[in-house]
Order: C-alpha cells, then sequence, then structure tokens
C-alpha cells in the first residue's frame, strides 16, 4: 500500500505466490502481509455480500469514481477499520473461488513516469478489489477487468496485484499511469515478491501466459526504453534498482528463496535473482506463513540475532516487522467441491507472535472481534488483541528471554495445530451437509476456531503480561515482615 503523492507515510507488503504443482496438496496459493506506514492501521475482516456491494464506487481517498455492473458475488475481504480515507479492501475470495490481493506497493522508473505520469484522481489499489474481485470468474478474468480499467482511467501509483482461482496464478503489474503487464506463474513454481516490479521476459506469442497493455511493445519501441538487444525484459525496462532497493527490497527475496531453495547461494543485495524458482520441496501453508513471519532467523541479519554485528542486525528490512498489520493466505484446494474448496487463512497484528485463522471462504459472516475493529486498543477485538501480544512480547525477544519465546513459540504451534484441526474435521464432516447449508455451516465452523485460537491468545496475553510483571524496573526485593 502506499499513499498519494507520498502525502501520508508510504506502507509496503511482501507477497508469495505458489502454483498447484509447487505445493503440498495441489492447492493454488496468493499470501501477503498488509504493513502499513506505522505501526498501527487497525484492520477488519468481513464478508460482503450483493446487498451491500455499491452500484456506484466513489473513493474518498483520490475521488476515483466507476459504476458498477450488475449482479456482483459474495466475498470476503480485509478492510481498514477507519474508512474515512478509503476502503482498502486488500484480500478476499468469491463465492466462484477467486482470490484477489490487492496490492503490492511498486515503483516506476522516472523516464516512464516522465513519459506516462500517473493519474491523481485513477484507480488505486484503495479500489481495487472492491471494483475487481465481486464481478470476476477466474484469475484470468480478473487481469482483463483490472487491465482495461487502468488502461481506460489510469492509476495513481505503481502495483503488483495477484489473482488465483483453482488452476491459474497470475501477477499483474502497473508501471506508469496506463501501462501494465501480467504473467502466469508457473504451476511447478513460487514467487517472492518485494516492492519492485518483478515481471522479467514477456512472450508476446505466448498468450496463455503472458498479458498486457495493448500499446506495451509499441510505448516501449516509441520512447526507446528497452536498453537489451534483444528480448523484452519488463523488469528492466519499467522498474528500479536504486541503491535502496538492495536494503530495502531484495534481501527479502533473497530469504525467501533461501527458505524454499536451500541449496541454492545467493547475494541478498543481488537485482539478478530470478522472479520466480522450482522450489526444493513442495510448498504448505505453514511455509508461507514462515516466510511471511521471517525476522532473517539464523543469519547475521536477524535484529533479534546474537551472531554477526549491531550493523548487520539492522542491515535489512525483514519481513515480518512491527508495521505488519494483517497477513493472508488465499488457498483455493483440489480435492473439493467449488463450494467447500476456498480457505482465507488471516493472520493480524505483528506476524511474528501470531497465528493464521482459517476461515472457509464460503460463508455468510465473520465473529464479532474480527468484523468489529474499533480505533482504540482492546483485548474484544482480535487485530489489537494481537498487537498487544506483540509489544509485550518484542522486548523479551530482543533480551532473548527464553521463557517468553518459548510461550510465543507454543502458542503459535497451538493455534496452527488447531487450525489445521478444524479444518481436517470440516473436510471430514462436509459431505454431509446440504449444499445450500454450506455457507451457514462454515459461518459456524468459522466462528468455532477463531474462539479457540483467540483464547489461545488471551492466555499468551496473559503469560506475557505474568513475566514481564517481574521485569520491570522499580522493583526490591520483599522484605521481612513489619
Amino acid at each position: 500500500m502506499i499513499f498519494l503523492n507520498n502525502t501520508r507515510n508510504n506502507s509496503s507488503c511482501t507477497a508469495v505466490l505458489v502454483g498447484k504443482n509447487a505445493t503440498v496438496d495441489g492447492s493454488t496459493m496468493i499470501a501477503r502481509n498488509e504493513d502499513a506506514g506505522g505501526g498501527i492501521n487497525p484492520k477488519r475482516f468481513v464478508v460482503v455480500t450483493p446487498d451491500r456491494q455499491p452500484t456506484e464506487y466513489i473513493s474518498t481517498f483520490n475521488g476515483f469514481k466507476l459504476t458498477l455492473p450488475a449482479n456482483p458475488l459474495r466475498y470476503t475481504e480485509t478492510p481498514c477499520a477507519d474508512v474515512s480515507d478509503g476502503v482498502w479492501g486488500e484480500s478476499g475470495i468469491n463465492t466462484d473461488n477467486v482470490a484477489m490481493s490487492s496490492t503490492e506497493t511498486e515503483f516506476t522508473n522516472t523516464t516512464v513516469l516522465g513519459i506516462d505520469p500517473l493519474v491523481d484522481d485513477g484507480i488505486g489499489e484503495e479500489a481495487m478489489l472492491t471494483v475487481v474481485l465481486p464481478y470476476i470468474h477466474s484469475a484470468r478474468e480478473g487481469v482483463k477487468r483490472l487491465g482495461a480499467l487502468i488502461t481506460k482511467y489510469g492509476t495513481c501509483e505503481s502495483n503488483g496485484i495477484a489473482f488465483s482461482d483453482q488452476d491459474e496464478v497470475w501477477y499483474f503489474e502497473t508501471v506508469g499511469g496506463h501501462h501494465w503487464a501480467a504473467e502466469r506463474i508457473p504451476d511447478n513454481t513460487y514467487v517472492i515478491a518485494p516492492n519492485q516490479t518483478g515481471i522479467q521476459e514477456i512472450d508476446f506469442d505466448d498468450p496463455d501466459h503472458f498479458m498486457y497493455s495493448d500499446d506495451l511493445k509499441s510505448f516501449a519501441e516509441t520512447y526507446h526504453l528497452n536498453k537489451s538487444p534483444k528480448g523484452f525484459n519488463f523488469r528492466a525496462i519499467f522498474g528500479e534498482d536504486l541503491q535502496s532497493d538492495h536494503y530495502y527490497n531484495t534481501p527479502r527475496v533473497w530469504y525467501g528463496q533461501r527458505v524454499l531453495n536451500p541449496e541454492i547461494k545467493q547475494d541478498p543485495e543481488s537485482r539478478s535473482m530470478p522472479f520466480e524458482r522450482v522450489p526444493a520441496h513442495l510448498v504448505s501453508v505453514e511455509d508461507v506463513a514462515f516466510i511471511l513471519s521471517s525476522h532473517y532467523q539464523e543469519t547475521d541479519f536477524d535484529p533479534y540475532g546474537k551472531t554477526g554485528t549491531p550493523e548487520t542486525r539492522q542491515r535489512y528490512r525483514p519481513i515480518g516487522m512491527n508495521r505488519n498489520q494483517e497477513m493472508h493466505i488465499l488457498q483455493i484446494r483440489p480435492d473439493f467441491p467449488a463450494d467447500h474448496a476456498a480457505i482465507h487463512w488471516l493472520a493480524e497484528g505483528v506476524n511474528i507472535f501470531n497465528t493464521p485463522v482459517p476461515f472457509f471462504a464460503n460463508c455468510l459472516d465473520t465473529p464479532a472481534n474480527f468484523k468489529n475493529t474499533p480505533l482504540r486498543t482492546t483485548t474484544e477485538s482480535f487485530y489489537w488483541l494481537n498487537k498487544l501480544v506483540a509489544m509485550l512480547a518484542d522486548p523479551f525477544f530482543a533480551e532473548h528471554d527464553w521463557d517468553a519465546m518459548t510461550a510465543v513459540s507454543e502458542s503459535r504451534k497451538f493455534g496452527f495445530a488447531k487450525g489445521r484441526q478444524a479444518v481436517t474435521l470440516a473436510d471430514k464432516a462436509f459431505a454431509d451437509q446440504k449444499a445450500a447449508d454450506l455457507p451457514r455451516w462454515h459461518t459456524e465452523i468459522n466462528a468455532k476456531i477463531a474462539a479457540t485460537i483467540t483464547d489461545n491468545l488471551k492466555d499468551l496475553l496473559h503469560q506475557l503480561v505474568l513475566l514481564r510483571a517481574e521485569k520491570m524496573v522499580p522493583t526490591f526485593e520483599k522484605g521481612g515482615e513489619m
């Protein structure tokens, strides 16, 4: 996420995309951290039913306006709690099992921006999910709809957007005000996407795997943008490669690829790391969650680490960090009917200390502590509960306090195990439900697992309070009786 014309703090995210032949169960997965410009940006998790979908979208962020089609689908989303500056729907799955994650802030180079400037009142990520996801029936349709909107109205920012369905994963990138390209991620590969243009060579003769604005190639030719005598490297032509990128962006790619391809040795600051890789092992939801909560563990760059130096431990921007607001893993599974295949995994707060909760996307509502997020701290909100845990746990990690670190680790393991258990039990029982009853049934199952993980987090909060109470600075040994 990034705010128009830098009038507010920039924010930036990390995305992970995995094709169906690269996952352990044949699912497609698109996932992302939403990292705000500051430590606090309260989030909600809601279901938008067709009667609640607007017929005209008017952005309170930048004034973008759009008349919307009839007959929208129901969908999940993770909007801001305060919508006075826009909705920022961010992530969701619709009832046709199309997932969308929008968006990953990226940056177009100054040459392109001078030729095709950003459009102040064009479509931005604040609006993208709301005006695209309810109206698409495949990932490919998502690319086409968003591409048409950007071509017609322009965009106010440079972004990467992910779409998926049961078969395909697509990554869509905007450059300049009106140009874009999208690549179908090969089924046997994964992508780690930081805040940089990622797509590399585009094959203009392969419409099954590449889509792009109609004049993309001629635009580059007219303005002499392609410095390579052969090929069309989208990243090199339209993206940036600044010194700051080598500390802020590429190390995140390096660490994610290090997790899934430990056999490959690379430079954390290299811009030549490939956009997609075949993993050394099949990828699970847990692998994706680990990457999105990582902070360079087992390297000299871990800010909580004991190795390296004070400088190396602060050298690179980690993936798991204070600005994490929510993390979603949108999973479309292959072995179940469409009305039971989609899971919207959701974590809130700082991912180093939290647990993603599995929500069956074919549901009618979300639990109260997920959909009602006040702007003041309260333990009755899932978002704020996670933020409180992080505030207490962070100094313990900095102090290498074994008791607190173990408490966090055990809580996270318990949460993931309970989530997996809920999904497994539901997978065994859903066939006994009538198809018409599944949305209601999923809603009930979602509420139960959310309550279990909420209670687990409250237990962790209590443990951390007890431990921190013994570490306050004003203290003294208890004296004898007076």
